[in-house]
């Protein structure tokens, strides 16, 4: 890795601690923001609980490392097997309405989970705290400021992976009834299909990679803090997603590391001199990263509709003279019927 400073948006060069840990929260929030594509962009389901599994896989490492003694990889595989059985039941429950009140139950299921971690049941979650991890069961190259930099390569293997799975099951049979049942679900039910099915599957896949996320977060942060199963970490992925722009892979995480490094800097950039010694009718804006960030994404709403994904593609078109119209799932599902 190239060790180049980057003026306003690193913190340090690219290969000191400070810099590859910014970089490496990048990294996952971009994948997680793809678990959350899983769903409202293949499927179309609007979730506001997709924070429950990130925070599970998080709080469910940690305290088995914490209360079991397990070894790291072990403590990972039972934490998918555990995180996979909670996607299938809160999904198999959620999924019998749609729309809004589906957006709302899974709503319902954050809210017990972040209720639950913060009234620290058993001494277990931290509560307000939060959990610490245990480090004496993480391998020694993974803990410590001088090892950021595997720490980084992990969080870059993770968003390659849920790319790769993503992409396989978007390209598959059900990802495709996934998508048609976005589109034209009665369309699909006159096929003889099961969009129902279709839906599950997507759901508990995009928890069980949202989980995967939330354990290499763990490990990254050191520990896991009741906001990663809030329903506010939801919104901010519902807003990665749209600034990427729905139904795009890799808008999915170009939105959610444009987010995640304007949140970390206009914090930093909110505290500094220059904005202090500003007039109070800038200061007092410009002090606020959330205000900031609520008007580009109002910004992008308004005018780049498709969000950074869709520019690109009307970019294409327009110097490339290409149009790249995209064919209906339902219409080929119908075809291959």
């Amino acid at each position: 890795m190239l060790n180049i400073q980057v003026p306003g948006l690193l913190p340090t060069a690219t290969y000191q601690p400070g810099a590859l840990q910014l970089m490496a929260l990048c990294l996952l929030m971009g994948a997680a923001a793809l678990t959350y594509h899983m769903l409202i962009g293949v499927a179309g389901l609007l979730s506001f609980g997709h924070a429950l599994y990130v925070g599970a896989g998080a709080y469910l490492l940690g305290i088995l490392l914490e209360r079991t003694g397990m070894g790291l990889i072990p403590a990972m595989i039972l934490t998918l097997v555990l995180v996979v059985l909670l996607a299938g039941l809160t999904g198999s429950v959620a999924l019998r309405v749609s729309g809004i009140p589906f957006a709302m139950v899974t709503l319902a299921f954050a809210q017990a989970g972040s209720v639950l971690v913060r009234r620290n049941p058993g001494s277990a979650t931290g509560g307000e705290e939060g959990l610490s991890l245990n480090t004496e069961q993480v391998p020694a190259f993974l803990v410590g400021v001088s090892n950021t930099r595997n720490l980084y390569w992990l969080a870059l293997i993770v968003l390659v992976l849920v790319f790769a799975v993503v992409t396989w099951i978007q390209n598959s049979r059900a990802g495709r009834l996934a998508e048609a049942v976005r589109e034209n679900e009665n369309r699909v039910r006159v096929l003889g299909l099961k969009p129902y099915v279709a839906k599950l599957l997507v759901f508990v896949v995009g928890g069980t990679l949202a989980a995967c996320v939330g354990m290499v977060h763990l490990l990254l942060q050191s520990g896991a803090v009741p906001k990663t199963v809030s329903a506010d970490f939801t919104i901010s992925l519902l807003v990665m997603v749209v600034l990427g722009g729905v139904g795009s892979r890799w808008g999915a995480v170009l939105g959610g590391v444009l987010y995640t490094l304007l949140d970390q800097r206009l914090t930093v950039l909110a505290q500094s001199d220059t904005i202090q010694a500003m007039p109070a009718i800038l200061r007092v804006p410009l002090s606020e990263p959330l205000f900031l960030l609520g008007t580009l994404f109002v910004l992008v709403v308004l005018f780049m509709p498709g969000g950074l994904a869709g520019f690109v593609r009307r970019m294409g078109a327009r110097y490339g003279g290409r149009t790249n119209r995209k064919k209906d799932p339902v219409d080929l599902l119908e075809q291959s019927a």
